[in-house]
């Protein structure tokens, strides 16, 4: 498994157990969700909200996931800085990007919350290069923080509507694919040319800076 990945799970199996000892407490309350809307690219996923965690914490903990289509990037500047010059074969290309996320969200007014976490993507772009014998995915693992405003409409005493809006800033990371690799710090393997990750950072369109903007529902259990 990633090293990322494994601790970013490690860091939630020990925050969840966390979070699930104070569930006991009485006061505490658990919500599930559903979102859809955009995330770098047309996307959706779920999350599970936790509020009154403990007395006198001002903050409420969300934990989510989600799934986004995206553009992946320039099929040709894509080709020419991971395979070879060649301009044969009709090209197709499709992105996708898994997110997972960690927040702090503190109530300012009413119903109305600011949040704040970390982030983990893991980012694959795909490029299919049709009658010319190429197929071949690009991907990228990265960290990042973000920051956004929660707005939460009662539906019924159960369900609530929820709007969010936020902004996410993704740290530089390696792109791998095929045998190539370009790194941030300069260590790349079997570059073309005389390519930097500067170059290969412009034709992928990896996570960067990213406006997120969502609907969604929550069940209060």
């Amino acid at each position: 498994m990633n090293r990322n990945l494994l601790t970013l799970v490690l860091v939630l199996l020990i925050l969840s157990q966390i979070i699930f000892a104070q569930s006991f407490n009485p006061r505490t309350n658990i919500a599930g969700g559903v979102f859809f809307g955009y995330n770098n690219g047309i996307g959706f996923g779920g999350n599970v909200l936790m509020k009154n965690l403990a007395e006198g914490f001002p903050f409420n903990i969300k934990l989510g996931v989600g799934f986004s289509f995206l553009n992946p990037g320039k099929p040709d500047a894509v080709r020419e800085m991971f395979i070879n010059d060649a301009t044969d074969g009709v090209p197709e290309k499709a992105g996708r990007l898994i997110d997972i996320r960690a927040d702090l969200l503190y109530n300012f007014s009413g119903r109305n919350y600011i949040y704040a976490g970390p982030r983990f993507t893991m980012f694959t772009g795909n490029f299919n290069y049709v009658g010319g014998n190429e197929d071949f995915d690009i991907t990228t693992n990265q960290w990042g923080a973000g920051v956004g405003i929660e707005n939460y409409f009662r539906i019924s005493p159960v369900i609530d509507l929820v709007f969010s809006i936020g902004y996410d800033y993704f740290f530089s990371s390696t792109l791998y694919g095929h045998d190539t690799s370009y790194s941030p710090d300069g260590e790349h393997v079997n570059e073309r040319k005389d390519f930097t990750y500067e170059d290969a950072d412009d034709a992928v369109n990896q996570p960067k800076h990213n406006i997120k903007a969502t609907v969604g529902l929550s069940y209060n259990f």
